[in-house]
């Protein structure tokens, strides 16, 4: 009796699926292991994506089938993971497997060696743990430090620039003077603290958190620069706050596993309360030093 007469349609539709995303996953973990240069990563990438090939080839024995890549889904984690990262990118692809999961243990009934499969997917999640070792995530510490305080401090500051000046132009230059000196301050601070606690590369620390806090400041000054209106000038750069804290609590809570909303709203809620705060304190030096 062939394979797909053993199962209903809407079975063997979630077996070609499967199928499908086992065969995706065997490519995107072999053309990693590709482009990866760390040996740690390579080996671990080179076996998961053996292992992705046997899930695979076990799914086949009941389509009877033999599926193409999703074309989409390769390239797409691809870019992914070398743009952001190769622990971003399979985090990222690791979320959808636990899709997945949910239907190993449904069909398990029907074929019980799903369970092994799930078993290889569980694992995955250790194998891919100990392979953590990307530069960018040993510095998240950095990288947190300086948007924090670029979010917290220069939105505050435009905004009670914009109440007080009224000038889009001189606004911006006098935020982009404020964050530069700004940025070198943390980077120096951050350069010291890291070398008195006798951390690694306190240089690379010091560098990762000026980058950090001058791209932020660049983000938030760009309408002040691009626009003659200072309240919709003010409201964009919000807006820009809100969207940096949104994508970078993102990447976090994908490569690190923790809670995105609380967060999220933790930032967001402490930037927009300063600008708020710093703004009322623009239309008291405005009407007190009457400018």
């Amino acid at each position: 009796m062939m394979a797909s007469q053993k199962f209903d349609e809407k079975t063997m539709q979630s077996i070609l699926q499967a199928e499908k995303d086992e065969i995706s996953e065997y490519y995107i973990y072999e053309k990693l292991a590709k482009a990866t240069k760390d040996p740690h990563n390579k080996e671990v990438l080179q076996h998961i994506s053996e292992e992705e090939l046997e899930h695979y080839n076990f799914w086949k024995k009941y389509s009877e089938r033999d599926l193409k890549p999703s074309r989409w889904k390769l390239w797409k984690y691809y870019l992914i993971s070398r743009m952001f990262g190769l622990t971003f990118g399979i985090k990222l692809m690791e979320r959808g497997e636990r899709n997945a999961q949910e239907f190993y243990n449904e069909i398990a009934s029907v074929i019980p060696e799903a369970k092994e499969i799930l078993q290889d997917e569980e694992e995955h999640e250790n194998a891919l743990i100990a392979m953590l070792n990307e530069e960018k995530l040993q510095y998240v510490g950095s990288i947190v430090l300086g948007l924090n305080d670029a979010l917290v401090e220069i939105t505050g500051a435009l905004a009670g620039f914009t109440m007080s000046l009224q000038n889009t132009k001189l606004i911006a230059v006098t935020g982009l003077i404020t964050g530069i000196a700004a940025s070198l301050s943390m980077a120096s601070s951050e350069y010291l603290s890291t070398k008195s606690e006798g951390g690694k590369r306190p240089g690379r620390s010091s560098l990762y958190t000026g980058v950090a806090y001058f791209l932020t400041v660049l983000l938030l000054v760009f309408p002040f620069f691009s626009f003659n209106n200072y309240y919709f000038c003010l409201g964009f750069t919000l807006f820009n706050g809100i969207f940096i804290i949104f994508i970078f609590n993102y990447y976090i809570s994908v490569t690190k596993e923790i809670p995105f909303r609380k967060r999220f709203f933790e930032m967001a809620c402490v930037s927009l309360g300063i600008a708020a705060l710093t703004f009322s304190i623009g239309i008291l030096v405005r009407v007190f030093f009457h400018i």
